[in-house]
């Protein structure tokens, strides 16, 4: 088989159905984009699990004058005795690694060094802010322990796990990924309705050639290439924008993002580039499957 008319067909298929080609190209480009996204926004969420939950801390808060009208805090604040108490009692569990205690004028100081325009800590001031030990556990999974051992003594107004604060935004980054999924299918749906109406097209317009090389002897795979051909070359570019569009949305967020989403820990440019090759077989195969599968029926002479 000469190479040099299956490139002359190639070209002339994809200059006679120029406006098909050019939404197979967006389309796949589309779906693929969101394909790679998708894939991107997971690895985002397990490198995000693997660096935060190793920070995860249970924090003990103790009551404050203005927590008389809660119920856990009805005998009042909490005092230095039993302030002592909790962290004798941290001291003897195995299961803490470290134990810091943060006093009022250090909360305060550490919520106007993270919120300098926040009028509220400036009206209230440090003393509406309670004392706490921040807790960090050897296993962030045994939160429970800790809940029921100081959960409820005096002068003790809550145990919190930073750990449900994180779980709501994997969970809000886990529905991105889901939505992105959704999209992709949609997408690759649309896209694969467009490659076997672009076939064909392609086949109607050379019906004539097409039976002449099937009079003269020509195998099938020798008539069928070319069409399959097209299809793959304009998945393949559509498959490159993709990839030119993840690259680009990463370099978006890692340069101009970054300060403002360091706390999200962006996974790096190799994770993109990981991607790529799925990417472009997932491209290339699925158009040239759905060219062979719609060439089988509509190249019959």
């Amino acid at each position: 088989m000469r190479a040099q008319f299956v490139l002359s067909e190639i070209g002339t298929g994809l200059r006679r159905n120029l406006t098909m080609t050019v939404a197979v190209v967006i389309s796949v480009a589309m779906s693929l984009a969101l394909a790679g996204a998708s894939l991107l926004v997971r690895d985002q969420v397990n490198a995000m699990k693997d660096f935060w939950y190793d920070k995860v801390e249970v924090s003990i808060y103790f009551c404050t004058k203005s927590d008389a009208r809660i119920a856990e805090c009805a005998a009042g604040a909490a005092t230095d005795q039993q302030i002592a108490e909790v962290q004798e009692k941290l001291a003897k569990l195995p299961l803490v690694q470290s134990a810091t205690f943060e006093s009022s004028q250090q909360a305060y100081r550490n919520w106007t060094e993270r919120f300098p325009a926040s009028p509220l800590m400036q009206a209230v001031g440090a003393e509406a802010l309670p004392r706490s030990w921040r807790v960090k556990l050897t296993d962030p999974t045994q939160y429970e322990v800790i809940r029921s051992a100081f959960a409820g003594r005096p002068g003790v107004k809550s145990v919190e796990d930073q750990k449900k604060v994180l779980e709501k935004l994997f969970g809000l980054l886990g529905a991105l990924q889901k939505a992105a999924f959704a999209m992709m299918v949609l997408m690759l749906f649309v896209a694969l309705l467009l490659i076997v109406n672009t076939v064909r097209v392609s086949a109607f317009s050379r019906r004539r050639e097409t039976g002449i090389m099937r009079l003269v002897g020509a195998s099938n795979l020798y008539i069928q290439l070319p069409f399959i051909a097209e299809a793959a070359f304009a998945a393949l570019l559509g498959a490159a924008l993709a990839c030119g569009m993840l690259i680009g949305g990463h370099y978006f967020l890692r340069r101009t993002l970054a300060d403002q989403l360091g706390f999200l820990r962006l996974i790096g440019l190799s994770s993109v580039l990981s991607v790529i090759p799925l990417l472009i077989a997932v491209g290339i195969g699925m158009a040239s499957v759905a060219a062979f599968v719609t060439l089988r029926k509509h190249l019959k002479v």
